[in-house]
C-alpha cells in the first residue's frame, strides 16, 4: 500500500515537473509583435461568436502564440499558414497560434491522462496515451475543414457559375456579376460565397482580374476552381467573350459533379462490403447462439 502511494505522489511531481518546465522555457524565449490579422481577424471574431469552446481558450491561445513565436521557423510558418488558408482561414488563427493550440491540446491530454492515471490506477499508460492524442486532435480538426471546404467547392461551383453567366447575359460586368452572386446567396458560409466575395474584395482594392482569380486558384486548388480559373485568364488574355466561357465552364463543371457522384456510388458498394459482413456475422450469432447452448446442456 505504501509503495503504491509512493508511486502515485512520484507520478503527480512528474506531470507538475514537466509543466513547470514547459512553462519556464515559453517564458523565458524572446516573442515576436502581433500581427495585424485583416480578413482573417474577421474570420476569428466569427468562430468566436459561434463557438463558445474556442471562446472560452482563445486568449490563452493568443497569449501561448506570441511566446512560441520564437520556436517557429520561417519554412514551418509559411507551410502552417497555406493549410489554414485552404481551410478557410480556420478558426482565424496565425500559424503560431496553430502551434500554441497543439501545446494546448497536449497539455490538455496531459493533465488529463495525469487524472486518470491517478484516480483509475491506470499510471503512466494513460499518461502516454491521451497526451499526444490531445496534441494532434487540432491537426485532424483542421485537415476535416480542408476537406470539407473541399466539397463544398466541388458542390457549389458550377452553380455559382451558372449564376455568374446568367447575371453578364442581362448586362452586368463580371465584379456586378460576382456582387450579384455574393449578395443573393442565402448562405453566407459556404466556400464558394466567401472566395468570391474575397475576389471581389480584391477587385475593389484594385486588383487586376487576373491577379484575384489567382489568388482564388491558391487558396482552393481543386480542379474544379483551378480550370474555371484557367478559363477567365485566358479568355481575358485572347479577348474572348467571358459570358460564353462561364457558360462552357458551368456545363464542364456540372459533368464533373456527375462523374464524382458516380465514382462515389460505385466505391458505395465496395465499403458497404465490411459493415455487411459484421453484420451478417452479428445475425448468425444471434441465430446460431441459443441452439448451440441448447446443445451443449444436451450434451
Amino acid at each position: 500500500m505504501a509503495g503504491y502511494v509512493i508511486f502515485r505522489g512520484g507520478f503527480v511531481c512528474s506531470v507538475a515537473v514537466v509543466l513547470a518546465i514547459i512553462g519556464y522555457v515559453v517564458g523565458t524565449k524572446p516573442t515576436q509583435k502581433a500581427s495585424r490579422l485583416g480578413l482573417r481577424g474577421l474570420q476569428r471574431r466569427r468562430a468566436i461568436e459561434q463557438s463558445e469552446g474556442w471562446r472560452s481558450i482563445e486568449p490563452s491561445v493568443r497569449w501561448l502564440g506570441l511566446r512560441l513565436s520564437a520556436f517557429v521557423t520561417p519554412e514551418r510558418r509559411v507551410s502552417i499558414d497555406k493549410r489554414l488558408q485552404l481551410g478557410g482561414d480556420w478558426l482565424g488563427i496565425t500559424p503560431d497560434e496553430y502551434v500554441a493550440l497543439g501545446v494546448v491540446g497536449f497539455v490538455g491530454g496531459l493533465l488529463v491522462g495525469a487524472a486518470v492515471g491517478y484516480v483509475g490506477g491506470a499510471g503512466m499508460a494513460a499518461l502516454l496515451l491521451l497526451a499526444p492524442v490531445g496534441a494532434i486532435v487540432p491537426t485532424l480538426m483542421l485537415q476535416g475543414a480542408i476537406d470539407e471546404r473541399t466539397r463544398q467547392m466541388n458542390r457549389g461551383l458550377p452553380y455559382a457559375i451558372d449564376l455568374l453567366a446568367l447575371a453578364m447575359s442581362a448586362g452586368l460586368d463580371f465584379p456586378g456579376a460576382l456582387r450579384q452572386v455574393v449578395e443573393k446567396s442565402s448562405n453566407s458560409d459556404d466556400a464558394v460565397v466567401q472566395e468570391f466575395s474575397r475576389v471581389q474584395q480584391g477587385l475593389q482594392l484594385g486588383y487586376t482580374r487576373k491577379q484575384a482569380l489567382l489568388e482564388l486558384a491558391e487558396r482552393a486548388p481543386t480542379e474544379s476552381v483551378t480550370e474555371f480559373v484557367s478559363a477567365l485568364v485566358l479568355a481575358e488574355e485572347r479577348g474572348n467573350p467571358v459570358g460564353e466561357v462561364l457558360l462552357i465552364q458551368a456545363g464542364v463543371s456540372r459533368m464533373r459533379r456527375t462523374v464524382r457522384a458516380e465514382e462515389g456510388a460505385a466505391k458505395a458498394g465496395v465499403k458497404m462490403i465490411g459493415p455487411l459482413f459484421l453484420l451478417f456475422a452479428c445475425i448468425m450469432i444471434l441465430v446460431m447462439g441459443p441452439m448451440v447452448l441448447q446443445l451443449m446442456k444436451a450434451e
